[in-house]
């Protein structure tokens, strides 16, 4: 009996807070966000009649995980429009919409603040004060040729919808300005409304600074049995010298307490290699830079019976498909005065631009479907990839967000 009316009071709580955060806000309100409102235009100027430019939204909400309708179209005008949400993560691109036709897309977003506890914070760093990962608003990006979007409506996500956290470092995680870009942030495109991802991932943490930072802390407060912790490391764990370092001691007593920490949780934790560097021998292929520590998560992964996706293989495939040359065309490469600020030549053979972002998300997903076939069962739809014939760079489409940085990420 007790254990009946806890049920009854735990669905009635979240009943009472699905009618006080669902909402639908009609575009035609031309409202700027502020404190006071809690919801508006926000971040570049309100659209006007006509304008292909991209905007923004956002609505002040509490930490969880939200299921976000948009209808997409106008009355009197064609559109092209992608969506993206809270640091650049992908969740529509480039839907057509014709002339006086509207058509509505679901998916589900994952909101986040620092606090952990009343006393226990995420200790971010200073470049991170200004992501809205971390900030109080739950923020959607409307761009695309022809950006056109009636109405969102926002309300908590159902507690069954599954959320994938994904851990890591600049390979992985929710890049806010052009041209950077991870895995991690283009990877929500592909899944349906019974999957949430959230990125805790930040630029140059390595297994064990993450732990320090509080970051695997704030994951655990959110997660539920059913869920799966997703961990690629191992670009900055590398360099980090000295008595018990290395990557079959520090670096393994770090991911085991992962495995621990996610298995106590009734959730699923798995294993990532780190995606290789774009380091070619003179014979074409890839050199391996990552020493020890691709070996060390196999052998951890066999140990502790964790499924392993093993991203430093396929990525190795992509990179030598697209060749020393047009693999530049996945990597930020880019002459100077390419993007706002960028005085000097991006030559960085580490971090992503959004095409090789979104060829590794699908690497992910082919990794996916042999370490955790459960998982791709959600999938919006089947990108059916093969990393030796990648998508043809020209014809990858991507409007560019109104926001560029000249500041490499943290890590290498």
């Amino acid at each position: 009996m007790k254990t009946r009316i806890i049920g009854l009071l735990l669905l009635a709580a979240t009943a009472s807070q699905a009618q006080e955060y669902a909402r639908t806000y009609p575009l035609t309100d031309t409202t700027r966000y502020s404190e006071e409102t809690g919801y508006g235009y926000d971040l570049v100027a309100t659209p006007v009649k006509g304008s292909k430019a991209p905007f923004f939204f956002s609505v002040r909400v509490p930490d969880g995980n939200y299921k976000v309708t948009v209808r997409l179209g106008n009355k009197k005008e064609a559109g092209i429009t992608t969506v993206r949400g809270e640091s650049r993560r992908l969740f529509i691109e480039n839907l057509p919409t014709q002339k006086g036709k509207f058509v509505e897309e679901t998916f589900i977003i994952n909101k986040r603040n620092t606090q952990i506890s009343d006393n226990e914070f995420v200790r971010i760093k200073a470049r991170e004060k200004q992501k809205l990962n971390w900030d109080d608003k739950l923020t959607l990006e409307f761009n695309g040729d022809a950006p056109a979007c009636e109405s969102i409506r926002i309300e908590p996500a159902d507690p069954s919808v599954i959320t994938v956290f994904l851990c890591g470092n600049s390979t992985v995680v929710d890049q806010d300005n052009e041209p950077w870009a991870s895995w991690g942030q283009m990877i929500p495109r592909f899944f349906n409304t019974d999957v949430c991802i959230a990125n805790y991932a930040e630029s140059g943490e390595s297994a064990n600074s993450f732990i320090a930072a509080n970051r695997l802390k704030k994951a655990l407060s959110q997660m539920k049995a059913g869920d799966y912790l997703f961990m690629e490391f191992g670009h900055n764990d590398q360099k980090q010298k000295g008595p018990g370092k290395g990557a079959y001691y520090s670096f393994m007593t770090s991911l085991k307490t992962y495995i621990d920490e996610a298995r106590a949780r009734g959730a699923y934790p798995v294993l990532v290699t780190p995606t290789q560097r774009r380091s070619f021998n003179s014979d074409g292929r890839i050199r391996d830079t990552h020493e020890d520590y691709p070996e060390a998560m196999r052998w951890l992964a066999a140990k502790e019976n964790v499924p392993l996706i093993d991203l430093n293989n396929l990525t190795r495939t992509l990179y030598e498909a697209l060749g020393p040359e047009t693999s530049k065309r996945a990597f930020v490469h880019y002459p100077a005065g390419s993007y706002p600020g960028q005085t000097k030549v991006f030559e960085d053979n580490t971090h992503f631009n959004p095409y090789g972002a979104y060829q590794i998300a699908k690497c992910v997903i082919e990794g996916m479907k042999q370490a955790v076939p459960q998982l791709t069962e959600h999938l919006q739809f089947d990108p059916q990839y093969n990393p030796a014939q990648p998508d043809d760079v020209n014809a990858f489409h991507w409007n560019d967000s109104p926001f560029a940085e000249a500041e490499k990420p943290d890590g290498n």
